[in-house]
């Protein structure tokens, strides 16, 4: 059996950002440093990482902590990967639309990041890229994904987002929340030049496995 014991010895603070962290990620899966410093500088520690796996290992998910793009992330425990019932239960389904949108915001966020700053971007910057990769969407479909995409702490958006001036900032949890199989699909069906950015992107990947 699990050993909850430990959270009966947290102060008040830690109790409360303890609950915190486990409820938002149960909410939006991720936990983004640039929008809720609080929350990853308590989940990021070791000893509260910790904590928060072994509450959470008795409902079969674990809290993986990327420290270089500052990021935490749900995910489904190991030995509960294969089990018949739960192999997908906490994932998100996209639809179509929603997966050619991540992946101009994933190609955008690539463009532009810098692990220094934060990445800004226009609604028209989308709209252009989409257009480049011949992405038809209805205003209406935009408004939705967009919607979707700040619930799950993927990007965050000013209250013109309904205009192409709008301004539209992307989190580094964009490279986390899809299936990167499913990404580099869509790219070989939308991109110009499919090799190219596939390549760009197993570079990225690649440096990320291996740069400490």
């Amino acid at each position: 059996m699990n050993d909850f014991s430990f959270m009966k010895k947290m102060n008040e603070e830690d109790a409360y950002l303890f609950k915190k962290c486990i409820r938002k990620m149960l909410d939006t899966t991720f936990i983004v440093a640039d929008k809720d410093e609080t929350l990853y500088d308590f989940i990021s520690s070791e000893a509260n990482q910790y904590d928060v796996n072994t509450y959470l290992a008795a409902i079969g998910y674990k809290v993986v902590v990327e420290e270089r793009m500052k990021v935490a992330m749900l995910q489904q425990a190991d030995e509960d990967v294969e089990t018949v019932g739960l192999k997908r239960i906490n994932l998100y389904r996209f639809d179509a639309k929603q997966v050619k949108l991540l992946m101009v915001l994933w190609l955008l966020f690539l463009e532009r990041m810098g692990y220094a700053d934060p990445v800004h971007i226009t609604v028209g910057d989308i709209i252009d890229k989409c257009k480049i990769y011949q992405i038809n969407m209805k205003p209406a479909d935009f408004k939705d994904s967009y919607r979707i995409f700040k619930k799950f702490s993927l990007i965050d958006y000013s209250d013109d987002i309904t205009t192409e001036e709008g301004k539209v900032r992307l989190y580094p949890s964009l490279q986390f929340c899809m299936d990167i199989g499913q990404l580099k699909q869509v790219m070989a069906e939308y991109a110009p030049d499919g090799e190219s950015i596939e390549t760009e992107q197993d570079e990225f990947l690649e440096s990320e496995d291996t740069d400490e």
